[in-house]
């Protein structure tokens, strides 16, 4: 990092050759003068591959094959243009003709090179001035033409914010906002540049302590400079003052605009903020960063026949010519967690320990707010208690926004959500419940992770999204038993296995720098690996310690900023060295396999790095500290049975008594790694879950079936074996195992229908006879309890998409039913996708749907709606022009039609073509790097198994003159197509034997 001294006066041209920008700066945005010196900043030969080509020779490498050099087939032809060769008859000139023609070309070249290189003031009347080409050749320009004083995407130190007075007037008919900010900074070093964030808006007036100030910007960074003509004294304080207007945002960031229909049609408008995570400078300016925390006192200016909210409890309320709402001041907190919202809305409250919390929404779904402010009620206790750290506010607010694309946010005291998310009907199923309830849960622990103690940079998001994602599943558990949130938790856990064991994975804390970066932090690592890391954790330690550390860290931490290392060294290290142990599992990437070997008495456990790997020389030497749980036949199914083994080194052995039938390792999958037993240890723990398969318990033995598919991808296994394990399945009647078997097959036989392979319908078949007792045996009337409805929402989804003729028939006359009450007949909320999804195969059904989808007011209901809609074979009917444009169908229902539309085999090239067409409009919609973007990426190619796809992914990204490109989801995509190839290339001959 450049030192901040360099910019209060001019750098010696030797120092600054020593020093380099903490992000490199993008060439198009340098200014490099003299022209003789260009080479030389860059770095870079006529010949050297730019930084495209760079990162895709790095993704070929990566996957072990060259996609520069693909087939004949794959290949432009040969340009019927080429050169061609002379003919010999022409007569050669002589050697002095020659050394004379060579003598003149070169002074020509040498006289136009001088001419070419002399600046053009050189031949003018007043002549060259002289210029600081040191300075030139590190600062970027600013929007004005002048050098903008920073070289970093990160802000400098040396100013920190304390308070923000901030004045906004939306403007609901032009959809436009003024505003005004104050902003008290202290100087920490003496300066003539302050610089902050800002994007999109238009200043117009700058002081500070009341005299004008200059501005620069510098729009690629979103960045301001002001710069003063006298220094800014070291421990002073200062009032920045600025004046500006910007747009209402399109998008879903920033302070943006939406709009419902009423019941009676109306259109209706509103405001809202989304700033997590860099769009607070897209409202006013600010210090847009996590650790530059400060105190706010927002003003509000709207229109009478609106409401506002913000953070704080309104105190003062003033009718002028418009209304002017003013806040309370706010705790500390930083600009992403700023909120406010000009709506008009219908509310209901309760008071909980002190705090009163009110449900928001449009007027028109008042009667479905009750559910979630029980919810809230109920975890704000829960946590007040739990954490020892009373909620320090003194209101808090859930909103449901109809414009939104997150599933909620977590803004201090001002929580939005997607109506999907918070709202819940008279008779929506205990899984819709459950929707609401995890969210809620996941967005008030917020309130503790993330908001009063905040990690210092974004390479920490999980500090944040992992204990809000380990907190939601745990507090449900514990709040509300009857949603049976376990299961969830347990597939969450092996779909986060299955994303972290590609190459293109990262460390849980990764350095990010680009606001792309930023954005792709917000990934299954962060979350789901974040959240199964604290699981383990919680489990070695116990509950009771465990929790203990949590108090200790968010009271020393309170209102302050951390990373990795303050969290775990809150914890007890007295038995276990946390700190060492945890840095295994957030400073590098992916997880272990563990190979257990047993002879008699002795077991040896060694580790390497589970990695999924085209290219089959890559290795890694990663070592974890891994706390081994294991159970054997004599006690299996309590925690008391578990034993514990710290595995540190590559290699270990321990003792264990003869008799020993058999181990089963990772005790109910609660650590983050997967096992193999070898041959014999295989063979000993199917026998026995065929003997009697509750020797184990319901999520142990989905981990083994879990295990043994991810096995047999990596090539330790094959895929006999698996099938070996699946024959007892005929006996299973828990959630967890069926639902994670037919997940892994059912990838299976995607992946063999979109390749157009003959072995899709026997492994069709094969799925039917595993489980066609199972699916004839659901009922489709009564409510059931909730793990019981999810299973039979999956064996009825799949039954009815793989056209086994008594579930069609079955769902068509609940369907049928269904539109001869015309919508009023009552379908069980977890078979409403099965039964509409059928439906919609008609075109008849499918007009009734899309009229009731229209008019609905259950976002619950909507969705199920919309995804069965998107179901349908005729791909004229996807709406995905539709929700792209936002008319009837909300733009941030497009991931979803995606993600529908391309799991059938006729829509998934058509979904694919759609965003290859589409790109530059989908991604003004959705930020580059965003979990959208990534959803959509992932959606679209993953069921991919053909080199010509491959080639034709890693060639469209190729050819974006935008950042995508650079997405490492771009990279996981191709990776993954990849190893699709490779799996159906290894286990076809297989498939054919055993299906």
């Amino acid at each position: 990092m450049i030192e901040n001294s360099m910019f209060e006066e001019e750098p010696d041209v030797l120092d600054l050759a020593k020093e380099t920008p903490a992000y490199p700066l993008d060439p198009d945005d340098m200014v490099y003068e003299p022209r003789s010196s260009r080479l030389l900043v860059r770095g870079l030969g006529e010949n050297d591959m730019d930084e495209e080509e760079e990162d895709y020779e790095s993704s070929a490498r990566l996957l072990g094959m060259s996609f520069m050099n693909r087939s004949s087939s794959l290949r432009p032809s040969a340009s019927p243009y080429a050169r061609q060769e002379q003919s010999s008859s022409c007569t050669m000139p002589s050697n002095r003709t020659l050394l004379l023609g060579v003598f003149v070309l070169v002074v020509v070249a040498s006289v136009a090179m001088v001419i070419y290189f002399l600046p053009k003031c050189t031949l003018t009347k007043e002549g060259c001035h002289t210029v600081n080409t040191s300075m030139e050749l590190i600062y970027p320009r600013a929007t004005n033409g002048e050098l903008f004083p920073w070289t970093s995407l990160r802000l400098p130190v040396y100013v920190q914010p304390v308070h923000y007075d901030l004045l906004i007037h939306p403007n609901l008919t032009t959809m436009t906002f003024q505003g005004t900010v104050s902003i008290t900074i202290d100087v920490l070093n003496d300066t003539k540049n302050v610089i902050l964030h800002s994007s999109g808006l238009q200043i117009t007036n700058v002081t500070v302590q009341d005299k004008e100030v200059k501005k620069l910007e510098y729009q690629p960074w979103q960045q301001i400079a002001l710069k003063f003509p006298e220094d800014l004294k070291k421990g002073q304080t200062y009032v920045l003052t600025m004046e500006y207007s910007a747009n209402l945002s399109n998008s879903y960031s920033g302070f943006y605009n939406s709009s419902y229909v009423d019941k009676g049609g109306n259109k209706r408008v509103l405001a809202a903020t989304q700033f997590e995570p860099l769009a607070a400078r897209k409202a006013f300016p600010c210090f847009d960063e996590p650790a530059l925390k400060a105190t706010f006192l927002i003003k509000i200016k709207r229109e009478t026949g609106y409401i506002s909210l913000s953070n704080m409890p309104k105190v003062l309320l003033t009718v002028l010519n418009a209304v002017l709402d003013e806040f309370e001041k706010s705790v500390r907190m930083s600009t992403y967690l700023v909120a406010f919202i000009v709506a008009n809305f219908t509310q209901i409250n309760q008071i909980a320990s002190d705090t009163l919390v009110s449900v928001y929404a449009v007027p028109d779904k008042v009667d479905q707010l009750d559910y979630a402010l029980g919810c809230a009620v109920k975890l704000l206790k829960f946590y007040n208690t739990l954490f020892g750290i009373k909620f320090p506010l003194k209101k808090l607010d859930l909103v449901a926004i109809p414009d939104f694309l997150a599933g909620a946010m977590e803004n201090w005291g001002l929580i939005t959500f997607r109506e999907r998310t918070l709202l819940v009907g008279n008779h929506s199923s205990l899984m819709d419940k459950q929707v609401v309830a995890s969210v809620i849960a996941h967005e008030l622990a917020h309130q503790w992770f993330g908001n009063l103690v905040t990690m210092k940079w974004w390479n920490d998001l999980w500090l944040n999204e992992g204990f809000a994602t380990y907190m939601e599943y745990t507090s449900v558990e514990k709040v509300f038993p009857e949603l049976e949130i376990g299961n969830d938790f347990l597939s969450m856990r092996f779909k986060s296995l299955a994303e972290d064991s590609l190459n293109s994975s990262r460390p849980i804390s990764t350095e990010v720098a680009t606001p792309e970066q930023v954005e792709e932090m917000f990934d299954s690592v962060s979350y789901e690996k974040g959240a199964s890391t604290l699981l383990m954790l919680s489990s070695t330690l116990t509950e009771e310690k465990f929790y203990k550390g949590v108090s200790e860290y968010l009271e020393k931490y309170r209102n302050m900023n951390t990373d990795n290392e303050d969290l775990w060294n809150s914890f007890p290290q007295e038995e276990y060295n946390v700190v060492d142990m945890m840095n295994t599992w957030t400073l590098q990437k992916g997880f272990p396999l563990v190979t257990v070997n047993r002879t008699g008495a002795q077991v040896s456990v060694s580790q390497e790095h589970f990695l999924l790997k085209v290219n089959k020389t890559a290795k890694s030497s990663d070592l974890w500290h891994i706390p081994l749980t294991y159970v054997n036949d004599s006690c299996s199914t309590s925690p008391n049975c578990t034993q514990l083994f710290l595995l540190k080194d590559k290699t270990a052995t321990f003792k264990v008594p003869k008799n020993v039938k058999w181990m089963k390792f990772n005790f109910r999958n609660n650590g983050f790694y997967i096992v193999n037993y070898g041959e014999e240890g295989w063979r000993a723990l199917i026998e026995a879950v065929k003997e009697n398969h509750e020797v184990l318990t319901p999520e142990d033995r989905a981990s083994l079936i879990n295990n043994l598919f991810a096995l047999s991808r990596l090539g330790k296994l094959s895929f006999k074996q698996v099938m070996n394990l699946l024959v007892y399945l005929e006996h299973e009647n828990h959630t967890a195992p069926l639902t994670e078997a037919l997940y892994q097959l059912d990838r299976i036989y995607r992946l063999l229908d979109k390749r157009q392979d003959l072995l899709a319908s026997s492994m069709k078949n094969y799925i039917l006879n595993l489980f066609v007792d199972k699916m004839n045996s659901q009922s489709w009337e009564q409510d059931l309890p909730l793990s019981k409805q999810e299973l039979r929402s999956a064996l009825l989804e799949v039954a009815c998409r793989y056209g086994q003729k008594n579930c069609t028939d079955r769902a068509e006359h609940v369907f049928l039913q269904w539109v001869a009450s015309n919508g009023t007949e009552r379908i069980p909320g977890d078979l409403m996708k099965v039964v509409f999804s059928v439906g919609a195969q008609s075109n008849a059904g499918w007009e009734m749907l899309l009229q009731t989808y229209t008019h609905s007011i259950v976002d619950a209901d909507r969705r199920k709606m919309l995804a069965a809609l998107a179901s349908s074979q005729d791909v004229r009917k996807v709406l995905l022009q539709e929700s792209l444009q936002g008319s009837y169908v909300k733009t941030q229902e497009l991931p979803l039609i995606l993600h529908t539309v391309c799991r059938n085999f006729a829509g998934h090239l058509y979904a694919w073509d759609f965003v290859k067409e589409n790109w530059g409009k989908i991604t003004q919609k959705f930020p580059i790097g965003s979990f959208a973007i990534q959803d959509i990426i992932m959606s679209t190619t993953s069921y991919f198994s053909t080199e010509r796809l491959l080639w034709e992914v890693e060639n469209f990204f190729r050819s974006r003159r935008d950042k995508s490109s650079k997405m490492r989801c771009v990279h996981e995509a191709m990776e993954t197509i990849a190893l699709n190839i490779q799996w159906m290339d290894s286990n076809l001959e297989t498939l054919r034997k055993n299906l």
